[in-house]
């Protein structure tokens, strides 16, 4: 297997490679702006996977893509007051406009509760209007003061969900749906993350929501990342709005409502988690491009790759030609290796005398020779095999650096040692978790004792799961 020289090792410094990953496979560049990122191909590629397995599970459910305005009045924002004070710090705002002052400032999309709200009261009259099931897919921005690529961003890309029903029972169970049915499968079986679903404290929930659903990763160094949230907001916002509906009764009655979203995070996530010191590890399932193949050199071996691609592609595997023989051999592998495709295919003459390939797979490593007419039989089980042992790795890493503790001492100890604690929350409780917060901890989330969602915020046997986090 190609070594990378050009990567700084992870147990050395893991801020320092992961920002060396990125530079050198090509992921992404700081934009103009502080804060901002440039988005390249191979990374882009990466989303729109992401995109499309998401979405067919978004609609699966029964909502619909809408798109609404980047700008909202900032009045807006003001009606409800938890929201607007959790998201004041963050927010830009517009003030002119045609080079003219505006007559009210303006706010440059931080989360979309508030326009939608607005249309939801137009739309909805009726019980009959109800459920009302919608997604977005846009870009936000939230004032970063401390940005990372991928990570933290002014701007950043995602998904939005918005949703109005009848009842509590209603929402609670469509979040709750989101959580699992979304987010989890997606997370868990496309790209290969070991996460914990849990409830936020109220400490940590989303401003206006009265409960927050979160998926909680493991990231290499032991620190946590929250890859999605999925939010029962209650009728705050369908009050402050007056989205109301007749009900069933002949009752004029507030919508029960729910938000959630994922984000460009998730590409971050997926370096942290599946990376190595040789670059990125990209799961099958996800990876745009799952095998390239390679001539090392001679027109017959660019010829047979070419080939062998569309045998590949006729058997369902995203494939890429390399036949670039004019550029070194040993560099363009190293490339591919830290981008992190998952299987090499690599066609030299001598291969090609013998009726065989190279065939390396970057996920376990290594090199094997095999029979070119077999590779079309061979390797989506090859894939398959190396998807699920990514998602094993990343079981394995968390459990093995999740402790279990009885002393906010002890937690705060195991988190800054760079690993989770988990800790009863009958003992840490809301003065243990401001503790926490002094040290830069903070509790990720509550699981009951079997590992599922809590029933409620102070569910007898709920266990917070504590750490430091991106």
């Amino acid at each position: 297997m190609p070594k990378s020289p050009v990567l700084t090792p992870r147990a050395q410094d893991f801020p320092r490679w992961y920002q060396d990953l990125i530079n050198k496979a090509e992921l992404a560049e700081n934009g103009p702006v502080r804060g901002t990122m440039v988005i390249r191909p191979y990374a882009y590629a990466l989303w729109e996977r992401m995109q499309s397995e998401m979405d067919a599970r978004i609609k699966a459910t029964g909502a619909q893509n809408a798109y609404f305005p980047l700008f909202i009045p900032q009045s807006y924002l003001t009606r409800e007051a938890e929201h607007v004070e959790g998201f004041a710090p963050e927010l830009a705002v517009v003030t002119h406009g045609g080079g003219k002052e505006l007559d009210e400032p303006v706010v440059v999309r931080p989360t979309s509760e508030t326009i939608i709200n607005e249309y939801f009261s137009k739309w909805v009259q009726s019980h009959r209007d109800l459920p009302l099931l919608i997604n977005q897919w846009a870009n936000v921005v939230r004032w970063e003061l401390r940005p990372r690529i991928f990570l933290r961003t002014t701007e950043f890309l995602w998904q939005e969900g918005h949703t109005a029903h009848a009842t509590q029972e209603d929402a609670r169970a469509f979040a709750a749906r989101i959580h699992r049915e979304v987010y989890a499968d997606f997370m868990v079986n496309v790209l290969g993350i070991d996460v914990v679903l849990g409830r936020k404290t109220a400490r940590e929930r989303f401003a206006g929501a009265i409960n927050t659903l979160t998926l909680e990763g493991m990231m290499g160094d032991g620190k946590a990342l929250q890859l999605g949230t999925s939010h029962e907001l209650g009728t705050n916002f369908a009050t402050a709005f007056g989205t109301r509906f007749l009900s069933r009764e002949g009752r004029q009655e507030p919508v029960w409502q729910t938000s959630w979203g994922t984000t460009t995070r998730m590409i971050g996530a997926l370096i942290m988690t599946h990376g190595d010191d040789d670059g990125l590890r990209v799961p099958p399932r996800l990876a745009a491009v799952q095998a390239v193949v390679m001539a090392i050199k001679g027109e017959e071996a660019v010829a047979e790759v070419h080939r062998v691609a569309e045998v590949l592609r006729a058997a369902g595997v995203r494939v890429q030609v390399d036949d670039r023989v004019d550029t070194p051999f040993g560099r363009r592998a190293v490339d591919w290796e830290l981008r992190g495709v998952p299987a090499r295919i690599e066609i030299g003459p001598r291969d090609l005398a013998e009726g065989t390939a190279m065939l390396a797979r970057r996920i376990p490593g290594g090199k094997t020779p095999v029979r070119i007419d077999a590779l079309a039989e061979l390797l989506p089980g090859i894939l398959e095999e190396d998807q699920a042992t990514l998602l094993r790795q990343s079981r394995e890493h968390r459990i093995a650096r999740t402790t279990d503790v009885t002393t906010v001492e002890e937690a705060i100890e195991a988190a800054t040692a760079g690993g989770w604690a988990r800790i009863p929350w009958s003992v840490l409780g809301q003065e243990g978790e401001a503790t926490l917060a002094e040290q830069a901890v903070s509790v990720r989330c509550l699981v009951a004792e079997d590992g599922s969602v809590p029933v409620a915020d102070d569910a007898p046997g709920n266990v917070a799961v504590v750490a430091r986090a991106y």
